[in-house]
């Protein structure tokens, strides 16, 4: 069984690696997003492994001001044990966005403007992001290479095929296109290879006190679970047998039904 896992993690990052060297090579300018998580942390580490311990492109985190303090300090640590070429991009004020969204989605709507900025400064035409299919519904819509409009939105019933790992490599003038390396991992996967490479992660993760964070975003709105893991053995085990959603202390996720793919189809990560 080990053996098996291992061989699944061998075949997930070689994809991974793939898709990483075909956008380097067909897409330019390009940045990546660093959410600072456990998802594009391990995407980073997948980053220095094929590019040969160089991170080619700009490393991006869009700034809200409000990220946990552990959040911050992880970041001014890595950055400097791994040389990131870091950028942190602060992003609008919430009363720059759709005040038609419900509250906890507004203030994630403020990294959407943050990346409308970056792209209309920087000219990138391309977009690497660490995010999942099984992570939430309407990211299982996305492909891996996912164009984006000139204002950042996205058409999910529009997008190409991707057949035979043909990837769409034109962008209008403008737009952009989104690449999502790590679609084809599940949260498990992630938290094996994490174990298997020794990559670090912010501690929020583990429990304490009885709860851990499945996922990190804002301190205002994202908030731990009950949880007993208190390492990442005990982690794999917690995911093996969980039934709750890995998004379940994000607030924005249970505002309205609508809510998240408002975000998205606006052009939110």
């Amino acid at each position: 069984m080990a053996d098996a896992v291992l061989d699944d993690l061998d075949e997930l990052e070689a994809r991974t690696v793939f898709i990483l060297r075909e956008a380097f090579a067909c897409v330019a300018p390009l940045a990546m997003l660093w959410s600072i998580g456990k998802d594009s942390t391990a995407l980073l580490w997948m980053v220095r492994k094929a590019f040969l311990g160089d991170v080619p492109f700009p490393v991006v985190l869009l700034d809200t001001g409000m990220e946990f303090n552990e959040v911050y300090a992880f970041r001014d640590w890595l950055v400097g044990e791994w040389n990131l070429p870091i950028v942190n991009q602060q992003c609008a004020p919430e009363s720059e966005v759709d005040q038609t969204l419900p509250p906890a989605a507004r203030h994630a709507a403020r990294k959407t403007a943050g990346l409308r900025d970056l792209i209309a400064r920087e000219n990138y035409r391309g977009i690497i992001l660490g995010i999942r299919r099984d992570e939430q519904a309407i990211r299982a819509k996305e492909r891996i290479f996912s164009p984006r409009n000139a204002d950042g939105s996205w058409d999910p019933r529009s997008q190409p095929p991707e057949l035979w790992d043909y990837f769409p490599y034109e962008v209008p003038d403008g737009a952009h296109v989104r690449i999502h390396p790590l679609l084809h991992w599940t949260e498990l996967d992630i938290w094996r290879y994490t174990r298997r490479e020794g990559i670090p992660f912010v501690p929020l993760y583990l429990a304490r006190d009885g709860k851990r964070f499945r996922s990190l975003g804002e301190s205002n709105i994202t908030f731990p679970i009950p949880s007993d893991a208190a390492t990442v053995d005990a982690v794999i085990a917690e995911l093996e047998r969980t039934r709750e959603p890995e998004r379940a202390g994000r607030s924005m996720d249970s505002e309205t039904e609508d809510a998240f793919e408002r975000l998205r189809t606006s052009g939110y990560m």
